[in-house]
């Protein structure tokens, strides 16, 4: 069977895994959290105790947690993934993290024979799961060959950024930091339909047919005018995200006019206690 592990199997990553083993993958997955690895035992992944054990026989390994420092500590802390793979095997990065620490993951990848595929993804769970989603991959190309099979198991959509690891990491970052801004206007304008007492079924319906449209807004604002707060995407996601744009945006010598006030909304979010809800609460902070 072809196999690939995957560690870190939260809303992403365990519908990336449903996703393979609907196609017939062996997938050996490991999570902090127990009760995610249960749901996919149920469906026939292999559970296992760590990162490392989930690396065992996969000759490739899915990064699908949070941030870079989770990142490393999947591959190189106590129990870290790399200590089980071998030579000519490779990592598939999937978080948003930056371009920098992408490019330095890899280095200690190279050393031991690993390669690195910048992977990140895009289009959320329901997307995942069925193939979908965005996956913008920088490698260079004969490891793009080798693991071809598995990329394009997991997406329909794979858009081949180049060969210079970190720049997968690069474009997602310039997808999530318009995505931000689009989001936070659409929280605006709607706070505002709010404030004129306008009904705001009604107005994003006007919206989604005119020219305000924007996918993450129309997503988003349906579920904050339902009260629909559960997390598909975490505040903190896009807290992160935007404040690693910008900081990569500065490192370019480029400063934009929206990018830096779209990050400081995320924070406000964040500081005033939505950090835990879905990205869709802009509209709650922006109402009150």
């Amino acid at each position: 069977m072809r196999t690939v592990a995957i560690v870190g199997v939260g809303n992403m990553g365990g519908a990336m895994a449903a996703h393979l083993l609907a196609q017939g993958w062996a997938v050996r997955v490991h999570d902090i959290d127990r009760g995610k690895v249960e749901v996919l035992e149920a469906l026939g992944a292999i559970a296992c105790d760590d990162p490392a054990e989930a690396a065992q026989g996969a000759p490739a390994l899915i990064v699908c947690v949070v941030d870079a420092d989770q990142s490393r500590d999947v591959l190189f802390g106590g129990d870290g993934a790399a200590q089980a793979m071998g030579a000519g095997s490779a990592v598939m990065l999937c978080p948003t993290i930056a371009p920098e620490d992408v490019e330095d993951i890899a280095a200690h990848l190279e050393e031991q024979g690993i390669a690195t595929i910048d992977a990140p993804m895009s289009g959320g769970p329901a997307r995942a799961r069925d193939g979908s989603m965005s996956l913008m991959v920088a490698c260079a190309e004969a490891v793009f060959e080798a693991n071809r099979e598995l990329v394009e198991a997991l997406s329909r959509k794979v858009f081949r950024i180049g060969e210079r690891v970190g720049d997968g990491a690069r474009t997602k970052l310039v997808n999530n930091l318009l995505a931000a801004i689009n989001l936070v206007g659409a929280a605006e304008a709607m706070a505002l339909a709010g404030r004129f007492g306008l009904d705001l079924r009604t107005t994003l319906e006007v919206i989604e047919q005119s020219s305000g449209q924007s996918w993450i807004g129309s997503d988003r604002m349906r579920r904050a005018i339902e009260g629909d707060l559960a997390p598909r995407a975490h505040m903190t996601l896009l807290a992160k995200d935007t404040r690693l744009a910008v900081d990569a945006a500065a490192a370019a010598g480029f400063e934009g006019p929206l990018g830096a006030p779209a990050r400081d909304v995320f924070a406000r979010a964040v500081d005033a206690g939505l950090a835990e809800l879905d990205d869709a609460a802009l509209l709650k902070l922006l109402a009150s």
